[in-house]
């Protein structure tokens, strides 16, 4: 059950990111911020609401995954990506978080590795799969 909480904490995080970066216009570190700081004085707040392991693992996983809600419009265009790439941060972060200490941080890595592997999956599964890389590349290095 708490594995569970924590993996909608991660996709929330990354979704609602996003979703105040883009929809509301407020740029990726702010919203990353504030919506980080609310969840983070909420559990500090009002720190009996939930077990101590949820408590103190869930402003952790949420600030995770508002990393991952930073990333550019562009460049992700479905919120199905991004909760793919909450669930998948979530667990990285629960199984091989202590691997990460010392390669620029936990979770800025973590969330970087989750987004990257949800980013690929439609191109892996993909008829053309390499041209699709390729031209994506392209599309992404040279907008113009």
């Amino acid at each position: 059950m708490n594995t569970l909480i924590l993996i909608i904490t991660g996709i929330a995080g990354a979704t609602t990111t996003f979703y105040v970066s883009t929809k509301m216009k407020q740029g990726a570190v702010r919203a990353s911020a504030l919506l980080s700081l609310v969840v983070a004085l909420f559990f500090y707040i009002f720190p009996d609401i939930l077990t101590t392991y949820l408590t103190e693992r869930i402003p952790v996983v949420f600030i995770g995954a508002s990393f991952i809600g930073m990333v550019n419009a562009n460049a992700v265009k479905h919120y199905g990506i991004l909760c793919i790439s909450g669930i998948i941060f979530t667990l990285i972060f629960l199984n091989i978080g202590n691997f990460f200490k010392g390669y620029g941080g936990l979770l800025g890595t973590s969330a970087c590795i989750s987004l990257l592997t949800a980013m690929s999956i439609p191109m892996v599964f993909s008829k053309k799969r390499w041209f699709n890389f390729f031209g994506l590349l392209r599309k992404i290095l040279f907008k113009n």
